[in-house]
């Protein structure tokens, strides 16, 4: 997952060359049902059945040579109805709400069925910035 939004994009920027500062979010793993795009089109993220973000404060180590990936593993509540066909991913600054930062597809996409539970294994989620 390497895509920032025009709304991450914009904060570094402004950030970086000294128009506004942005403090960095505690971040949150979002699942699609359809490519939201650097926009941040949060239509198609998954909803009901027990689906919520999970916080990723603490499941990310330090970037090197440009990425970083998941240390721990990213796991989702178990699904009580069905969640559709999961196809992406990104990362939001808020449990619910808020900004789109990065996102991307993912290498396979995954059914969602009540009972199911979804997982990041530790590695798996990984941001680049090459």
């Amino acid at each position: 997952m390497a895509a920032k939004t025009d709304y991450l994009e914009n904060k570094i920027l402004d950030h970086v060359l000294g128009v506004a500062a942005y403090t960095a979010p505690t971040p949150y793993v979002a699942l699609f049902t359809a490519d939201p795009g650097e926009s941040g089109d949060t239509t198609n993220e998954v909803s009901g059945g027990g689906y919520a973000r999970v916080d990723a404060s603490s499941a990310f180590g330090s970037a090197a040579s440009g990425s970083s990936s998941n240390s721990s593993d990213i796991a989702f509540a178990q699904a009580t109805a069905d969640w559709g066909t999961v196809t992406h991913v990104a990362i939001m600054d808020a449990a619910t709400g808020g900004n789109m930062l990065y996102y991307g597809a993912l290498s396979a996409s995954k059914t969602v069925a009540a009972n199911d539970t979804f997982k990041f294994e530790a590695g798996e989620l990984k941001l680049n910035e090459d």
